[in-house]
């Protein structure tokens, strides 16, 4: 009778926990794919996560039925993919956890970026309209849609030529990538549609305006990605107008003057965005963020000098400073862009995953293919087993990391790859492991441009699924850039940043947070597990660098401006 009793309280107060347990909910939106993760306030657990492939995907070469033929550099999705991400994986979560939507307090989602799209004053895209679903230029341009260069190097020019400071925040380029370039784009090429357009909105702040019923431009992507400052706003009117006389009144009529702080409250689930999520209404949704920058909180970053990448198809790096510095080629700096209180400066790499696809897509023999179908693994861990081999420099191998263009310290899309020193007995994995090193070359770079700056690069941690699964990686990384590398704990890194800021947008009354800071402590946090640096390693790729020292500055500095001539020519050609 006692032990029945024993058991059965146990059983009561097992339910009550459960009940008293709260979660919030990260969304995060990749560039093939959106995930969701429903994270347990507190304890930071990640209970359960689903994951929806685009529809639609990267449309880099047609639209949706494949009759419009897009140009090159071109690289869009459909909106409406992002709304089938909430619409699958939110229930799925749910449903998998056994958690009811009232035990869900907040919700927040991260985005690629800069990813935009042409809106109505109600929202709805141009692309879902009927009479223009066949204009490429009303729908969402992708963060690598790279076709605006021409806008972004005019912009350049007469920046410089009235020496608008802004340009120093930046690098001293605005890249191709971000938003003032695209929008002059779609002016340029379409001005029907930047006409018919009431807002040009990130696809981060729009998936955030059909959960809350409102558009509210986050201060991150406004800030790293649409040259706006929190003391200064955006650039004058007088610049807009020098551009081209048709943007002078560009922030008023197709941007906004009103931007919102990360980590505060967008809103709350509308009755509409309850029926599509199966959340409950009323539930706290966070201002947007961008994938990169929210990942910071997640590995438990809360002070300057700790330097995340997060790795991908691409790779970003986000490191936190006291002081705003100016520091060359980076993509942005930020005051409150990354946390509250500090300056959040983001350089980035376009070309990481990315190329070792394209190399597994194009470049390997059928006989590996076949070797990894018998072994039961896929051909990045093939090659991956097989370049683990080699010792540092034994291939002979030398390759520039630019096979999409150079984001930092470059900021020029123009550059292309290069591959140097291979002979008829170069083998598939040597070239491999020639990326992955030139990848890490590139981030050296970076992390030196930071620290000649004076911005601090104390230590260095990794987040992004090439971190977590690719041990020889993340060992070049740390033999390349001479430093211990920490691993952020989460798989989902970016998703459970999102769900962290979700809990702050449900407040502490509501069983969240107060602040973002708050929050890292209790829920962020890293492997036990890090990757040391090899000294006899180190010492070969000291000297590797300096090669790459070399190539870098001689193809990217304008000595030898062969690959935009070569690209010149391809364009003649077609």
């Amino acid at each position: 009778m006692t032990t029945c009793t024993h058991l059965s309280k146990n059983i009561i107060l097992n339910v009550r926990v459960r009940r008293l347990a709260k979660y919030s909910i990260g969304v995060d939106y990749g560039t093939q794919s959106g995930r969701a993760v429903l994270v347990e306030i507190g304890s930071g657990r990640e209970i359960a996560t689903s994951v929806k492939e685009y529809t639609h995907g990267v449309m880099d070469e047609f639209l949706p039925g494949n009759k419009i033929r897009l140009e090159d550099d071109w690289a869009l999705q459909h909106p409406n993919d992002y709304l089938e991400v909430l619409q699958v994986t939110i229930p799925a979560v749910l449903t998998k956890a056994n958690v009811a939507a009232e035990d869900v307090i907040g919700i927040g989602i991260d985005f690629t970026a800069c990813t935009v799209l042409p809106v109505k004053a109600d929202g709805t895209p141009l692309c879902m309209l009927e009479e223009y679903k066949e204009h490429p230029h009303s729908y969402v341009k992708l963060w690598k849609h790279h076709a605006a260069q021409d806008e972004a190097n005019r912009l350049n020019k007469i920046a410089e030529e009235r020496g608008e400071d802004f340009l120093k925040r930046y690098g001293g380029k605005i890249s191709s990538e971000w938003m003032i370039p695209k929008v002059w784009q779609i002016l340029n090429e379409a001005p029907e549609i930047y006409e018919e357009a009431d807002q040009i909105v990130e696809a981060t702040d729009w998936v955030i305006s059909r959960l809350t019923g409102e558009i509210k431009r986050n201060s991150c992507t406004a800030g790293y990605k649409a040259i706006w400052h929190k003391q200064k706003g955006y650039p004058s009117k007088e610049f807009f107008k020098a551009l081209d006389p048709r943007l002078e009144n560009v922030v008023e009529e197709k941007l906004s003057n009103d931007i919102y702080s990360i980590g505060s409250k967008a809103g709350e689930i509308t009755a509409e965005a309850a029926a599509l999520t199966g959340l409950k209404q009323g539930t706290a949704v966070a201002i947007a963020n961008v994938d990169a920058h929210v990942s910071i909180p997640a590995v438990g970053i809360t002070e300057p000098g700790k330097l995340l990448m997060i790795m991908g198809t691409s790779t970003c790096h986000i490191l936190l400073g006291e002081e705003e510095k100016i520091v060359p080629g980076m993509c942005g700096v930020v005051e409150d862009g990354v946390l509250p209180g500090l300056m959040g400066y983001e350089a980035g790499q376009s070309c990481v995953g990315d190329h070792f696809e394209w190399f597994t897509e194009n470049c390997v023999p059928a006989a590996y293919d076949e070797e990894a179908n018998e072994k039961g693994i896929n051909i990045h861990q093939l090659l991956t087993e097989k370049a683990s081999k080699l010792r540092p420099g034994e291939s002979g191998l030398l390759a520039l990391d630019w096979w999409n263009g150079n984001r930092s310290t470059l900021v020029d899309v123009d550059l292309t790859g290069v591959l140097l020193g291979a002979t008829l007995l170069t083998k598939p994995e040597e070239i491999y492991r020639a990326l992955i090193e030139a990848t890490a070359y590139g981030t050296r770079t970076i992390v030196e441009a930071f620290r000649n700056s004076g911005v601090p690069v104390n230590e260095i941690y990794a987040c992004g699924g090439i971190a977590e699964k690719n041990a020889l990686m993340m060992q070049i990384y740390a033999d390349v850039l001479n430093t211990e590398i920490k691993i952020s704990a989460s798989s989902q890194t970016p998703a459970l940043g999102s769900a962290m800021f979700g809990a702050v947008a449900a407040g502490k009354d509501r069983g969240g947070y107060e602040n973002i800071t708050d929050a890292a402590k209790e829920m962020g946090g890293v492997k036990e597990e890090t990757f040391k640096p090899n000294p006899d390693s180190v010492r070969v790729y000291e000297q590797l660098y300096a090669e790459y020292e070399t190539l870098y500055n001689y193809f990217g500095r304008g000595e030898n401006d062969v690959m935009k001539r070569l690209k010149n020519i391809k364009k003649q050609s077609l």
